[in-house]
């Protein structure tokens, strides 16, 4: 074996074994490298491709999940609302056929998006003692869901639910949302589940809008447990180009959204994916790169079909 593949397989035994300790393997995406070519280079595995659920509307999962490997997905990310609108309402029967579907399409459930969406009573930076317990109690019940389905990655977006109120200010929002967080950590740990802080634009919500805030509430958070997800439509809001972002912010990533600004999928609009996956392979990122739209103009079946083609094409 020549010395530059011992050093990289070595480096991937330690990445493997720190990876475990701290229970992250899963979440993320750590893989054994690609056989090299046989002169000694190694081959850049292909990235991993997903794609969010609610993408297919009210299309019966079985139909959506045959349609998304047809196209080339290899992972599913389910919105709890599209299953039911409070996660405490969905059976332990109805949990084990979505995962059953999801396994004779042959896809994983990679986790849970959307987390708070059309759920009322929970808010993340809530003055409200009370309130806040609520909602730490109900990821608690979301990371149970998510394991039950096969997940490992909770995204945190739920942008009306973090929504700072008036007069607060961001420390006291960091203060109350790293409560909570703090206070479902041990159910996390528990379950193996992430849950992965997601920066928003500022047109969708005033708090957690860039990805230096976001791990700011990571840091004081101080758990294994709370990493960061990045998506490229709220990235293209900072000033700051979107593979520097992805550089400067690897050591926190366990997650990772494809979408345009003009809220379609990638390849649908000017978002070049050319070095925004060039940045992902610079930082060796093993995770899942997950579709996920909220334009659904030009149609649900062209919207799967080609943004992974696109994504494919700008991988060459």
């Amino acid at each position: 074996m020549k010395s530059s593949s011992f050093a990289a397989l070595t480096r991937f035994q330690l990445l493997t074994c720190a990876a475990r300790a701290t229970g992250l393997g899963a979440a993320a995406g750590l893989l054994p490298l690609a056989e090299g070519r046989g002169d000694g280079a190694e081959t850049p595995p292909r990235f991993k491709y997903a794609i969010c659920n609610e993408t297919f509307g009210d299309w019966p999962f079985e139909k959506a999940f045959a349609f998304a490997a047809e196209c080339g997905y290899q992972a599913i990310e389910i919105a709890p609302f599209t299953i039911a609108e409070y996660a405490t309402d969905i059976s332990a029967t109805r949990r084990a056929e979505v995962r059953r579907q999801a396994e004779r399409a042959k896809l994983e459930i990679i986790g849970l998006h959307w987390l708070l969406a059309k759920t009322k009573g929970f808010h993340l930076t809530s003055p409200d003692a009370e309130v806040r317990r609520r909602t730490a109690a109900y990821f608690g019940e979301l990371a149970r869901l998510c394991v039950d389905l096969g997940g490992k990655i909770m995204v945190l977006g739920s942008p009306q639910q973090r929504n700072l109120a008036p007069g607060m200010t961001k420390e006291q929002g960091m203060k109350y949302a790293a409560d909570v967080l703090r206070a479902v950590a041990p159910t996390l740990e528990k379950a193996g589940v992430v849950v992965a802080i997601e920066p928003l634009a500022p047109a969708e919500t005033n708090f957690l809008t860039s990805a230096a805030d976001a791990v700011e509430l990571i840091e004081l958070v101080a758990s294994p447990r709370c990493r960061l997800h990045l998506d490229c439509k709220a990235m293209a809001a900072e000033s700051t180009p979107i593979a520097e972002l992805i550089r400067k912010n690897h050591q926190w990533m366990v997650h990772f959204h494809a979408n345009d600004p003009n809220r379609q999928g990638p390849g649908f609009g000017k978002l070049d994916f050319v070095p925004i996956l060039k940045a992902l392979r610079q930082i060796d990122y093993r995770g899942w790169v997950s579709v996920e739209v909220f334009d659904y103009t030009p149609g649900i079946e062209r919207l799967a079909r080609e943004s992974i083609a696109y994504l494919r094409r700008c991988e060459r």
